[in-house]
């Protein structure tokens, strides 16, 4: 009986700028933007994940290219399955599609309805079971953390859209927040802050460019400059504006200090004895934020406390749910049942 579920249990990483299908016995086997671009007369999606990434910013009037999930949690139903029964076809593109049994992720601190939105999204995109796995604890177990044992492991996973920290032991989560600042806002910060001080409007994808091209959390020995083209707010035209590293972080300042701040405010709820185990092992950095150049460091600085980044921080989230598909017996535990639903 459980061969004929290999091969199409999956896990889904349904996140705000990715998303990543694991498939069991296959590992990740698709990893795009969480981007759907719509025709606004008929409805019909034209493209999506990469070919949709493109078209940000650059659609004319009878296109939209949107990001159906905001904040870790779907803000538009309908193009959320539409985006995932694509994803799920290109996954099972040969074989007739079976009902596969699929393990979803969702921040920690999702809301009872909110978590009842990604579960219907997944039946309707054709699942024939669908389990919940809280973001931090598969992040944790894509990191390779001993979860179930009782020693307190803490994992800061830094996505699109929201941050997610949490304290695990024994197999489930003993403290965790969850804020809704994250990668975009760092973007939307970069953006801000050229609108302000060189009054230079940038679209969102060169935001992230220069994120991930010059963003740091914490000085670095020598601070790289760039050019960043924009449109003048002035004189409407376009203009280029070079860029010290330096001057990102300090545009990235503010969402920087809400991550650390939640970091810092978990550990205080900490019981004193995983707060123990957490000063020997350390803090394991996961998510494309973990990916921001000296962010171990400045958690390192501002908590006094070991920081590691996770081996794949970008794939973490998907390869610890994956393991869920993997083990679904041994692992059953950490899924959030129905009968938490209360609420």
């Amino acid at each position: 009986m459980a061969n004929s579920f290999i091969g199409r249990d999956m896990a889904v990483d349904l996140g705000t700028a990715n998303t990543l299908v694991y498939v069991r016995g296959k590992g990740v086997l698709l990893d795009e933007p969480s981007v759907v671009a719509l025709n606004e007369a008929t409805g019909e999606i034209l493209a999506v994940g990469h070919d949709a990434k493109r078209m940000i910013g650059r659609t004319p009037d009878s296109i939209t290219a949107i990001r159906p999930l905001k904040d870790g949690v779907i803000a538009d139903f309908e193009a959320t399955e539409q985006m995932l029964r694509f994803f799920i076809q290109q996954v099972h593109r040969r074989r007739y599609f079976a009902k596969p049994r699929m393990v979803i992720c969702v921040p920690s601190g999702i809301t009872a309805v909110e978590q009842r939105a990604v579960k219907e999204a997944g039946y309707q995109a054709g699942a024939r079971r669908v389990y919940i796995v809280e973001e931090p604890m598969a992040a944790a177990i894509g990191a390779g953390l001993p979860v179930h044992k009782p020693t307190g492991n803490m994992v800061v996973d830094v996505g699109g859209g929201t941050t997610e920290v949490a304290v695990i032991s024994l197999g489930g989560i003993v403290t965790s927040l969850s804020i809704r600042t994250a990668g975009d806002d760092l973007d939307q910060a970069i953006v801000a802050w050229m609108k302000k001080e060189h009054s230079l409007l940038l679209g969102e994808r060169t935001a992230e460019e220069v994120k991930i091209t010059l963003g740091s959390a914490f000085p670095r020995s020598e601070e790289p400059e760039a050019e960043i083209r924009g449109r003048d707010l002035v004189s409407g035209l376009p203009r280029t504006v070079t860029v010290s590293s330096a001057d990102v972080r300090q545009a990235m300042q503010e969402p920087l200090h809400a991550i650390v701040d939640a970091v810092r405010s978990t550990l205080d709820q900490t019981p004193p004895e995983l707060a123990g185990d957490i000063m020997d092992r350390g803090i394991v950095l996961t998510g494309g934020g973990a990916l921001l150049h000296g962010l171990d460091e400045r958690l390192r600085h501002d908590t006094g406390m070991p920081v590691h980044v996770a081996e794949d921080p970008l794939t973490s989230v998907a390869l610890g749910a994956g393991k869920c598909v993997e083990e679904f017996e041994a692992l059953q535990q950490v899924l959030v049942t129905d009968r938490r639903r209360v609420g």
